[in-house]
């Protein structure tokens, strides 16, 4: 079924668009969920969190594209979900991977705060922009759906070393990047 009679259904409240959704988009949500809480259970409860999320956007919202919509509330929900699991604990492979982009961005703790996120945002699309195809799946895949390297590799067809010193170089573009434009970290 494709996204626009799924989202016909959420305009028509019928339960089957959960199915639907499910059928079509829960293997991706389920390993964005596992990617970031690193527990079967846990990111199945995220997800059926979500798609209660998603039934209470739609409508108003008319998503396009949906996966992207639907992908988003499963990364939230299950990042509320992490920070509660990991409240006392650390060094999971979810910090990890955030603790590789800390050099990267900088902590913004100011009144304009949000402001500077929004800018931010908008510079690290910009960068993003910059990079080849294979480089942004690498990025994205790391650093938005939080999959281990050896997952990455073999998705690309890369060694894990390889994918590892790409990384390494994006993250350091990345610094290059936001600092031209003025954004100290």
């Amino acid at each position: 079924m494709n996204d626009e009679k799924i989202i016909a259904l959420f305009f028509e409240r019928s339960e089957q668009a959960i199915a639907e959704l499910d059928r079509k988009y829960g293997a991706a949500c389920r390993s964005v969920s596992f990617h970031i809480l690193g527990n079967r259970e846990d990111a199945e409860e995220c997800v059926n969190d979500a798609y209660l999320g998603v039934w209470n956007a739609i409508p108003p919202a008319k998503p396009h594209p949906l996966l992207s919509f639907v992908c988003r509330i499963v990364r939230n929900v299950s990042l509320k979900r992490y920070e509660y699991n990991t409240a006392v604990k650390r060094n999971s492979h979810y910090d990890l991977a955030i603790e590789e982009l800390e050099d990267c961005l900088a902590s913004s703790s100011t009144v304009e705060a949000e402001l500077a996120k929004q800018e931010l945002t908008a510079l690290i699309e910009a960068f993003l922009d910059t990079l080849s195809g294979e480089d942004r799946v690498i990025f994205l895949r790391r650093y938005w759906f939080a999959e281990p390297y050896n997952e990455i590799a073999e998705k690309v067809g890369l060694s894990e070393k390889n994918v590892s010193v790409r990384l390494v170089r994006i993250r350091k573009r990345l610094r290059s990047y936001l600092s031209e434009r003025e954004v100290f970290v």
